[in-house]
């Protein structure tokens, strides 16, 4: 089965943003009354940790297991980093751009997938320099629901009218990133030693591949 579309995560996959996503979670951390040092900061923390990539607003409803303190956290989560990547945290992995024209070239189309919110999103990508250069990016608010399911996957193969499911290749930095790959049923469904997560946890999730970086994809494919 040829491939004709790869989703690729951003943050950690082909986005480094030096720890940008962690300090912005200590900021909503902060906002609804978490404090740093309590056992309840460290539960938080660890829960972030485990579920990276998945739709921040889900992270923290259940963090704070409430929907409105979720918001509060959400919105100062988002205000956060959107302040550190407009300050320059944010850069290209090394090879990512060049990964992407490369599979483009080949005919090969190209969708983002963030845990991040549409505004934050597109941020990011003006940041880097990015906009226009995907063929799409998706948040989880664009596909109904984030990872680990497989919603964002499947909006790009109905956007980017992908015939088979089995034409995908889905890389990312999470065991989150895995999940959602296979549950899309995806070929291909790597894991990418550059972010979160490693080789454990992308062999528990069921990884078909695992990378070290996302510029070994096309070699890959």
């Amino acid at each position: 089965m040829n491939i004709s579309l790869v989703c690729l995560d951003m943050a950690g996959t082909t986005v480094q943003d030096d720890g940008a996503v962690m300090d912005a979670f200590a900021r909503a951390m902060d906002a609804v009354e978490i404090a740093d040092g309590t056992p309840e900061r460290e539960r938080a923390t660890q829960h972030t940790i485990d579920t990276m990539g998945q739709s921040k607003i889900d992270v923290f409803r259940t963090i704070t297991g409430s929907d409105e303190r979720a918001q509060v956290a959400n919105r100062a989560f988002e205000a956060a980093y959107l302040d550190l990547i407009r300050g320059g945290a944010a850069r290209p992995l090394p090879g990512a751009e060049e990964t992407i024209r490369a599979l483009q070239e080949q005919g090969i189309r190209v969708a983002l997938t963030t845990g991040f919110s549409p505004e934050t999103r597109d941020a990011l990508l003006d940041a880097l320099g990015w906009t226009g250069l995907p063929d799409a990016a998706f948040s989880p608010a664009d596909a109904g629901r984030g990872r680990p399911f497989p919603n964002m996957n499947l909006h790009a193969v109905l956007r980017l009218g992908i015939d088979d499911v089995r034409e995908v290749a889905v890389a990312g930095d999470t065991a989150s990133d895995i999940l959602a790959g296979l549950r899309a049923g995806a070929s291909i469904v790597a894991g990418v030693r550059t972010g979160t997560h490693g080789d454990e946890e992308f062999t528990a999730a069921g990884a078909t591949h695992v990378l070290d970086r996302v510029s070994d994809l096309p070699g890959l494919l």
